[in-house]
């Protein structure tokens, strides 16, 4: 399956803000994004500093919230779509949407440090999803699905350092972990008020986008 394999700093440089796609770096000293006057990347990011049509602000969120969540275009464009049968907002069915797949499931669970990480996880098969082996990143997480990594995972040392981050940062409160066993439980899908990322998104522009 395609994915993005370039540098991942491109993308909040980009966008102006941090995107937190490569886990505890973006938190510490060494984020690019904590210099003062960073640049838009490429050799002449004055070109890409004039004001911006409606067009390009539209763009630009729907780029910001497809990059947070690792997925490539076409990807993102089912999950709107699906997002659009949806009775209620689109924008906030988007969004719940996005919160229910796997990799992020994990991510959310400190299993992985980022959602990449996440879905690397799951491709090799150290994910279980109700006592199952999964290995589709994009399958969507359930309320009352219990998330699992594999016994024999258990004793990598990767986990076992993701896990330190919950001790630091919490648990979303749609979610349950029991951190011994790395075993977590979805309890509820999340709201759109719920989600502390995507309070710098506005949806509704990303709707107004694919509207056109």
């Amino acid at each position: 399956m395609a994915r993005y394999t370039g540098p991942r700093c491109r993308y909040c440089r980009a966008e102006g803000q941090k995107l937190f796609l490569k886990g505890t770096r973006c938190l510490s000293g060494k984020c690019p994004m904590n210099k003062q006057n960073v640049g838009a990347p490429g050799k002449d990011p004055r070109a890409r500093s004039k004001k911006k049509t409606d067009y390009g602000l539209q763009l630009r969120e729907k780029q910001k919230l497809k990059r947070m969540y690792c997925l490539l275009e076409n990807q993102f464009k089912l999950t709107f779509d699906e997002a659009a049968r949806i009775q209620g907002k689109t924008g906030e069915n988007l969004i719940s949407l996005l919160e229910q797949r796997l990799d992020n499931v994990v991510f959310r669970l400190h299993f992985a440090a980022s959602r990449n990480q996440a879905a690397q996880f799951i491709n090799h098969g150290h994910v279980f999803v109700n006592g199952k082996r999964l290995d589709i990143p994009s399958y969507r997480v359930q309320v009352g699905d219990v998330i699992s990594i594999g016994e024999k995972s258990q004793k990598m040392t990767i986990f076992k350092e993701n896990l330190k981050e919950y001790t630091k940062s919490g648990l979303a409160a749609w979610l349950s972990l029991d951190p011994d066993n790395m075993s977590g439980k979805f309890n509820a899908v999340p709201r759109r008020e719920e989600v502390d990322e995507v309070k710098v998104i506005q949806e509704q522009l990303i709707v107004e986008l694919y509207s056109r």
